[in-house]
């Protein structure tokens, strides 16, 4: 029993002795400038709001922290990135549901593994989306019943736009052509922000964007909303109908956003980060930011985060595979 006794209070040294780097390192951590990868272009929300989250996070920790952006390939080119990077802590990565669940149903190979190669942080928002027209475009199209009188009518002869393949937009614009029993033409775009630019321009008729490009687009009266796809109006655009109001029973889609590190990065170091996370976003500042995007704020333990993924999974492969959306 004696022995029994030296062995564990040996192991418990060593193990003892394992984490005291661990530990140190957090203590320290962070002793030089952090990146975020945004997997998508400039000016949309996923951009903004790492923006946000650098800024403000960066004076919690005490560090200057930069946003890289790395579009392409349905974010698939900033994902592989990110895995690739060290996992010290010092690249953290804005990860977005239509990555997430999405890609894995949209590729045939991935570069990385979500639940390999990805230790969650915290989630940070999530937000519905808008369908947005031109009033000055030269179809005739002025409400929902206008858009969906003119699309059965002429079959084909209506864009919209969107990002890449898998993109939200593109698979909430894909469900409401079946919902509506149309046909409308996908035009792709780098992202979700350069669609709704597009809009405006007349390049395309209409757009699933996220609110925050739109809302100022909304406000100087350059493009009309018809619908928010939340299930209940959007606080930024509490005039705006639900797609559910106008006819489409049970129409929800949304988009989340949870900030991630490598696996393999010290568990303290995701604990200090997803604590200086909860402070951030429960700030005045960065609530009133939110809002003016269209997003609400969340915060979550890192546990938390892979507890909605394997619930969402499913449900967004059944949804692709429903929409016949083949893979790549």
């Amino acid at each position: 029993m004696q022995f029994k006794h030296v062995v564990i209070t040996l192991k418990s040294v060593f193990i003892g002795l394992l984490l005291v780097p661990l530990i140190a390192a957090a203590q320290n951590y962070p002793t030089r400038s952090i990146k975020i990868i945004a997997p998508f272009p400039p000016g949309g929300t996923s951009d903004l709001l790492s923006r946000i989250i650098a800024q403000r996070l960066g004076d919690s920790l005490g560090q200057t922290i930069i946003v890289e952006n790395k579009p392409g390939a349905n974010g698939t080119i900033g994902f592989e990135a990110a895995a690739k990077s060290p996992a010290d802590g010092y690249t953290l990565l804005l990860g977005t549901s239509s990555i997430i669940l999405n890609n894995q149903y949209l590729y045939k190979t991935l570069p990385y593994d979500w639940f390999k190669d990805f230790a969650p942080i915290s989630m940070l928002g999530i937000a519905g989306q808008v369908l947005v027209i031109n009033p000055n475009s030269p179809i005739p199209i002025k409400n929902m019943k206008d858009l969906i009188s003119f699309a059965k009518a002429n079959p084909g002869q209506i864009n919209y736009g969107a990002g890449a393949k898998g993109n939200t937009a593109h698979l909430t614009a894909e469900k409401f052509k079946a919902a509506a029993g149309i046909d409308l033409v996908h035009i792709p775009y780098k992202g979700n922000g350069q669609a709704t630019a597009a809009l405006v321009g007349n390049e395309v008729q209409l757009v699933f964007s996220d609110m925050a490009p739109a809302i100022p687009f909304i406000t100087t009266k350059k493009l009309t909303p018809l619908a928010v796809t939340s299930l209940q109006r959007s606080i930024s655009l509490p005039d705006v109908p639900t797609m559910v109001e106008l006819g489409f029973p049970g129409f929800e889609a949304s988009v989340w956003w949870a900030l991630v590190a490598q696996k393999g990065v010290p568990a303290p170091i995701i604990q200090k980060l997803n604590a200086a996370l909860e402070k951030v976003m429960a700030s005045t500042e960065v609530q009133e930011s939110y809002l003016r995007l269209g997003v609400t704020p969340l915060y979550s333990t890192p546990g938390k985060v892979n507890e909605i993924v394997r619930k969402e999974m499913k449900t967004a492969g059944d949804q692709i595979k429903k929409l016949n959306i083949p893979k790549e």
